[in-house]
């Protein structure tokens, strides 16, 4: 019997630890029920703790990732995660701009859960320039929020900061924003900026240090959920419901902020069918 699955690419770098990255990216979607594929734009060597060393991939070689999913296999939703250099963010605009990709999440990563710095000073204009015009949505968080809109985390403190400020960026970029609000204490809302206005999305703040990667999962979440057809409000929801249900799984990994548990769905699955 013949089966297919939507497919969904992950354009990343690479965690060694497995937690964010493409590793987090591609267990986000076998978990999400679509086929993902990755190009990966860095080697990291990382853990909990940190980020002690990054290679690049070359310009070249990334494009030929690229023609290489694209012209095999077509996504039907496309991630962008951590891109370090204004070259590389340079080749993904022009690859997505020639194949004509569709329901691109661009999630700007600047900085890791560890606070290691992750894109050059050179590439942020780059990448508002050349990502954000081709993206569905983008999924800043506070720090990228704000260094965007030219601000400081300080100026973004309640509910309307974060309507202001995602307002701005969507009049000058064209893209929906999808502005996180992990930073408020008592929840954990996230404020949706588009052509149909504001739209919050509130979930249970989890009591966990073990948050390395939710950045990575969320927007891959919601890039399956858009693969599959989903709306952007829709893919966004059950993105969150998943990313809390990773978080709130236990998970308790290395001697760091730990990785989510991916996979609790398939775990759930598992220990249903050893007990009948």
């Amino acid at each position: 019997m013949n089966k297919t699955l939507n497919t969904v690419l992950t354009i990343a770098g690479s965690d060694s630890s497995g937690g964010a990255g493409i590793q987090a990216d591609l267990k986000t979607m076998i978990a999400n029920g679509v086929y993902g594929m990755s190009a990966i734009t860095s080697l990291t060597a990382q853990n909990t703790q940190g980020v002690t060393a990054i290679l690049d991939s070359t310009p070249e070689f990334l494009a030929a990732q690229l023609d290489a999913v694209f012209t095999d296999i077509f996504p039907d939703a496309v991630k962008v995660g951590m891109v370090s250099s204004a070259a590389l963010i340079e080749v993904i605009g022009d690859r997505l701009n020639h194949y004509k990709a569709k329901n691109v999440v661009v999630d700007p990563v600047m900085v890791a859960t560890s606070g290691a710095k992750l894109l050059n000073d050179d590439a942020v204009d780059k990448l508002t320039a050349t990502l954000f015009p081709l993206a569905t949505v983008i999924t800043p968080n506070l720090f990228e929020l704000a260094v965007l809109a030219n601000k400081s985390a300080e100026d973004i403190k309640i509910k309307a900061d974060m309507e202001e400020t995602a307002k701005m960026l969507y009049d000058k970029y064209g893209c929906a924003v999808l502005a996180k609000g992990g930073h408020f204490q008592n929840s954990s809302p996230d404020l949706l900026c588009n052509e149909e206005g504001f739209k919050w999305f509130y979930g249970e703040r989890i009591a966990t240090d073990n948050t390395h990667g939710t950045g990575c999962t969320l927007s891959s979440a919601i890039a399956s959920n858009l693969a599959k057809g989903m709306s952007l409000g829709e893919a966004i929801s059950k993105a969150k419901l998943y990313l809390m249900g990773a978080l709130s799984s236990g998970l308790n990994l290395g001697k760091g902020n730990g990785p989510l548990d991916h996979g609790y769905k398939i775990n759930m699955t598992l220990a249903i069918d050893h007990f009948v």
